[in-house]
Formats: C-alpha cells, structure tokens, sequence
C-alpha cells in the first residue's frame, strides 16, 4: 500500500474514533484538498496532525501542525503504529492551559 492510501485510511480510523467519542469528525481534505487543512476535523480549537506510521519524528510532525494551525487553534498530533493505542502529543504549554481549564471546572 502506497503511503498516501495509507494516510488516509489512518485519518479515517481516527476520524472514527473521534465519532466514537460523540464527535462530528472526519477528514478534513475530504471534500476540498486546501493545503494546510487538518489531516482530521470535528474538535472545536485543535488543529489535527494524523500520523499513522511506525517510526514517526514528532517534532517534525509538530512542527508541520504548528506552521500549518491558523491563529487560534492548538497543533496536535495524534498519532499510532501497530498494534498500539492512539496517543496525542501536544506543546505543553497548550495542555498546561487545558489542564488549568479542566481543574478550575471540578471546583
């Protein structure tokens, strides 16, 4: 299987998951193809880097979510190989700020 065909069926897998946790996911170069659309849409303020490979350079692939994430959303990647879960690699600073949001909501 070539690596695009490959690409694909990853961020369908994801967009499914998405959708298994009650979100309107789905690819999002599905319908239009823009360049710097995210490989995955559906979560309001992430901009989704999908990568579905064995061996993955993280920063590069962070570094593509950051150049390629409008004003305003936060670059992610999701991300897995065989036989492993989903995992999501995000700048700290964003999931500190995520993470204050969420504790101030349990008080």
């Amino acid at each position: 299987m070539n690596s695009r065909e490959k690409g694909k069926r990853g961020e369908r897998e994801l967009a499914g998951e998405l959708r298994r946790h009650g979100y309107d996911a789905r690819r999002g170069q599905q319908y239009c193809g823009v360049n710097g659309d995210a490989d995955v849409v559906g979560l309001p303020g992430l901009h989704i880097e999908c990568k579905r490979v064995e061996r993955l350079d993280l920063y590069a692939a962070m570094s593509q979510a950051e150049h390629d994430a409008p004003d305003g959303m936060l670059p992610v990647v999701m991300h897995r190989k065989n036989n492993c879960q989903w995992l999501v690699t995000m700048r700290l600073d964003d999931y500190m700020e995520i993470y204050r949001e969420w504790e101030a909501g349990k008080h």
